[in-house]
């Protein structure tokens, strides 16, 4: 462990792993080993979600065993779904999903009828369900039925959301975000899931730490933030008139520049495309190339990157998803990573607990009240 201070625990190695490697020279963002391009392009989320867990890409049996297993993991237990009804319509679904795990772990604890393995499966499987089947209900009263026949987590999310399935654009777009946000090494939800994982908290515990931490707009809630950026201009030249006035006033700009990479994120181009592509089906003029002009306009006056969370707001409001479910879909993906750190955390355990640079008074001598001003 460095010993080194650092603002953020920015460049400080906290620890080791063998799950991804992120802006490493030479390297890029890879996946135990496999890059985010080729995953992006041609892998299933399901594929993922298993090389991230499991340790290897599954072949053809093992993938459709375990797309079989997830579909299995999609139910909603009869007490979970009353917890949910309970929920207000003006809650925010990242305390839904909080809520959801946090509950699921009363009523599935992880001992000898549920391993880690077990959990981490269900909770990647169940995490759509949650939260569709409150938003649902919430808004109308009804009462879906979550165990849906979709091959692949992507397509049951948007069936649940449509109450029909997706087209192929639909699923392929949202398969790809899955894909791209399913693993980042040790950013901050991540940090806290490892943490509370290090006290040998329980699995469940872990996770809604990790959702709480997500929650903030300066990790995964950034997406939701660059929504609200992105739909304040009418147009490309009002967006660029704005967004000049708002870099004037130092406002920070959500969706940009990334702590660990330098010069792009190796994750927009993919995203950017499909944004694009599914901008084009429902014939957008503002949305697109407000995007782009936005990107313009801060790489040349900043010289910052559009990351992730940029274009994939755009892409999931196209897909015609609700700004406040861009951060729980980050969840649904990112629990195959956080699974991951949180086995490999377990399997050579140390308590996580760094020390602080103490900046408070000197020692001082206790003053009676008489003589405190």
């Amino acid at each position: 462990m460095a010993t080194k201070k650092s603002g953020g625990l920015a460049g400080i190695v906290a620890g080791d792993s063998a799950i991804c490697t992120v802006g490493k020279e030479g390297k890029g963002l890879n996946y135990r080993g496999y890059s985010i391009n080729d995953l992006a392009k041609n892998a299933r989320f399901e594929e993922v979600a298993y090389l991230l867990i499991y340790g290897k890409l599954p072949n053809q049996a093992e993938l459709a065993a375990y797309e079989k297993r997830l579909q299995s993991l999609r139910g909603l237990p009869a007490q979970l779904k009353s917890v949910l009804e309970q929920l207000p319509a003006d809650a925010h679904p990242m305390d839904v999903l909080k809520t959801g795990c946090s509950a699921l772990g009363s009523l599935e604890q992880e001992g000898q009828k549920h391993s880690q393995y077990d959990i981490a499966d269900r909770l990647i499987a169940i995490f759509p369900s949650i939260l569709l089947y409150w938003y649902h209900f919430s808004k109308s009263g009804e009462r879906i039925n979550t165990a849906t026949d979709d091959r692949s987590v992507a397509g049951h999310f948007l069936h649940l959301l449509y109450g029909k399935k997706p087209n192929e654009l639909q699923e392929r777009a949202m398969n790809v975000s899955l894909v791209l946000y399913a693993e980042h090494e040790f950013n901050a939800s991540t940090f806290v899931a490892r943490s509370v994982a290090s006290t040998m908290s329980d699995f469940y515990s872990c996770i809604t730490a990790a959702i709480g931490a997500l929650r903030g707009p300066l990790h995964g809630g950034a997406n939701e933030a660059a929504m609200e950026l992105i739909e304040q201009f009418k147009s490309p030249d009002e967006a660029e008139q704005g967004l000049i006035q708002m870099l004037d006033k130092k406002k920070l700009i959500m969706g940009f520049g990334h702590r660990v990479y330098s010069v792009c994120d190796p994750r927009n181009e993919a995203i950017k495309e499909l944004s694009h592509e599914l901008s084009t089906t429902v014939q957008d003029k503002i949305l697109y190339p407000v995007s782009e002009r936005i990107e313009q306009v801060m790489w040349r006056e900043r010289k910052l990157f559009p990351n992730l969370d940029f274009y994939s707001a755009s892409a999931y409001h196209f897909l015609g998803i609700p700004t406040a479910m861009f951060t729980p879909i980050f969840v649904v993906s990112r629990t195959s990573g956080w699974a991951a750190h949180i086995i490999e955390q377990r399997a050579a355990n140390k308590l996580i607990r760094p020390t602080s640079n103490y900046i408070g008074p000197e020692p001082t001598a206790w003053l009676p009240m008489e003589s405190r001003v």
